[in-house]
Formats: C-alpha cells, sequence, structure tokens
C-alpha cells in the first residue's frame, strides 16, 4: 500500500527533523508530505532542505496562515493526485507516537478509517492538566452524545483514511478551519456508510514548540457538531454508500 504521512506545521522548527526521522524509523516503506502555514520562525526553510535531502519529504507552502483544516484539504488533494492508497493525519509535535503507525496500516486492513483513540480501555493522556482532560473528555463525550457517531474518540487528530474515503467526500464542502475539522471529517466518513475502527494510542504533550488550541476554535467545534447533527435530522444510522 502507497502510505503518507501528511504531517501540517506552523512554528514547528525544531520538530520537524525529529519527526520526519521517527516516522521513517517506524514506517520506512513512508511518504510525507509537510504542509506549512507559512512559519514565520523559518520551519519552511528547514522543510526544503530536507525534502531537497530525501525525495520522500515533500512540502506544501501555503502563504498564509489557513488552519488546521485548510492544511488537511491540501494534503488530501495532493496525496489522491499523487495515487496513495493510505492517507494519514498526525501532528508535528510528538503527541502522536510515530511506533504506532505499523498498528494503524495493520488496523486498516479491515476498517476504511482507523482513529487513534486516547480513550479506549481507560485514559491514555500525559502530561495534561486536569482542566484540559476534563475539557477533551467532555468533548468527545458531547460528540458522541450529538451525533452518535461510533468513536471512542472522535475529536482526536491521528488518523488512517483509505483512498476511497477521501475520494467520496466532498471535500470542498468541509467548512471547518480549526479542530473541529477532525469531528466533521469523522462524521461525513461514518454517514457515508464506511467503517470506522478505534485503535488506543498513548497522547503525550508536545515536546517543543507552543500549543495552537483557542477559545475560538473550541466555540467552532461546539457549533459546529450542532449544525452537523441538525442537517442530518440527528441521524444515527448511516447513510448507505453511493
Amino acid at each position: 500500500m502507497k502510505t503518507l504521512i501528511i504531517i501540517p506545521t506552523y512554528d514547528e522548527k525544531d520538530n520537524v527533523a525529529p519527526i520526519a526521522e521517527a516516522v521513517f524509523t517506524n514506517l520506512p516503506e513512508a511518504h510525507i508530505l509537510f504542509v506549512d502555514d507559512n512559519s514565520p520562525d523559518g520551519t519552511g526553510d528547514i522543510l526544503d532542505k530536507m525534502s531537497s535531502e530525501n525525495s520522500a519529504i515533500q512540502v506544501l507552502h501555503n502563504e498564509k496562515k489557513s488552519g488546521l483544516g485548510r492544511a488537511y484539504i491540501g494534503g488530501f488533494k495532493w496525496a489522491l493526485e499523487k495515487g496513495y492508497d493510505l492517507i494519514f493525519e498526525m501532528d508535528a509535535d510528538f503527541s502522536h507516537d510515530p511506533a504506532e503507525l505499523p498498528n494503524f496500516v495493520k488496523a486498516a486492513e479491515n476498517a476504511d478509517l482507523v482513529l487513534g483513540s486516547r480513550y479506549v480501555d481507560g485514559i491514555r493522556i500525559t502530561n495534561w492538566p486536569i482542566s484540559r482532560l476534563i475539557l477533551s473528555k467532555g468533548a468527545s463525550l458531547y460528540v458522541r452524545f450529538i451525533t452518535g457517531i461510533p468513536a471512542t474518540d472522535p475529536t482526536g487528530g491521528y488518523k488512517c483514511y483509505s483512498r476511497k474515503v477521501l475520494e467520496t467526500i466532498d471535500l470542498e464542502d468541509i467548512v471547518s478551519s480549526g479542530y473541529s475539522f477532525q469531528v466533521e471529517m469523522s462524521y461525513k466518513t461514518w454517514m457515508l456508510g464506511f467503517t470506522l475502527t478505534d485503535i488506543p494510542i498513548t497522547f503525550v504533550d508536545r515536546r517543543a514548540g507552543y500549543s495552537k488550541m483557542s477559545g475560538g476554535i473550541f466555540k467552532e467545534a461546539i457549533w459546529l457538531v450542532l449544525k452537523l447533527a441538525l442537517k442530518n435530522r440527528f441521524r444515527r444510522k448511516p447513510l448507505q454508500k453511493q
């Protein structure tokens, strides 16, 4: 299977080289696409140098900071054009452990979307304050209750899509720009009748850099979930694939 790891970046100069090395250590056959949101810290220049030295690393440069969702949409389109079979979402800051990559590939043999879950068989998060943990767990429960999506961690961002999912979803119809993008994509995948599965991951707070989470992003996610559910009349049963 031709596999691509998409990694969005904004001010991640200290992380990009180590994360690339870790990806190739755990999944040597993979390719990496970094999508840089015009980082002011020089991340883009570092990525260009990495790409020039390794053909398995490619870079997309956005002219301005457009958000996580837009970065992934650009990466998805690139992946489809280049013929990749498995397309990953992954953070640059090591909160998503590259050692889990082979487990995702194995699970993808029997599912259209593999979700890395922080909440399978307990809570698998380290180095978070209790307030952030409560917020994250509460958000997952809220999404599951409102939408009915059968996922233990629908807000998580460590994922593996099969090509047919991204070919079927109308990427131009995705409205989210922040972290609610994760919910919107998983929900649309499920509603189209594709199969979802969870695998356990351990989430570790970032090694370097700073968090991009904000109050505005959180508010966007709350309203988006309601809009998605209302649009589909709170349907709990997936639609049939076309």
